[in-house]
């Protein structure tokens, strides 16, 4: 047997302010599309948004559904429109941003397994990473470089 040791490198940030103008006006983006999220069951609203190599920013929020399975989280929503709408363009910067109805969100919360998972596939896609910025509501705001530091182990199309 062999051990094998995985690290990640993510950049933390005291605030939004810390981060340069064009990544708080992509935050910003992603924080009025949190704003307009339909969540009456979780009621814990995503916004995501991503800068494309075109100069377009693309949005999206989680939407819900009472048939629980049929809903789809802010970064899948986003990942998936800025594919359809501009399947030649890059995904250069993803940013993220969650906020609950019933608490505090204070800590910065990544995509969950699926986000990652879908926004890997497109990384593998355009060969090129994407930047990925999250945060709750306020406070801290944490940079990965690449999808590979949240999701080390990535599933992709080569196995099958």
């Amino acid at each position: 047997m062999k051990e094998v040791k995985l690290e990640t490198t993510l950049q933390v940030y005291t605030d939004i302010n810390e981060v340069s103008e064009d990544i708080q006006t992509l935050m910003q983006a992603a924080i009025e599309a949190r704003e307009d999220a339909y969540a009456p069951y979780s009621k814990f609203n995503v916004g995501a948004a991503i800068l494309l190599d075109n100069g377009e920013i693309v949005i999206g929020n989680n939407q819900e559904n009472a048939c629980f399975p049929s809903g789809l989280c802010a970064e899948r929503t986003a990942i998936y429109y800025a594919g359809a709408k501009f399947p030649k363009a890059k995904m250069l910067t993803m940013a993220i941003t969650a906020s609950s109805q019933n608490q505090l969100t204070d800590k910065p919360i990544p995509p969950c397994g699926a986000c990652r998972q879908a926004i890997a596939e497109y990384e593998i896609k355009q060969d090129l990473p994407i930047e990925i910025y999250f945060m709750g509501a306020q406070g801290k705001v944490v940079k990965s470089h690449s999808l590979a530091n949240l999701l080390p182990l990535l599933f992709e199309s080569s196995v099958l």
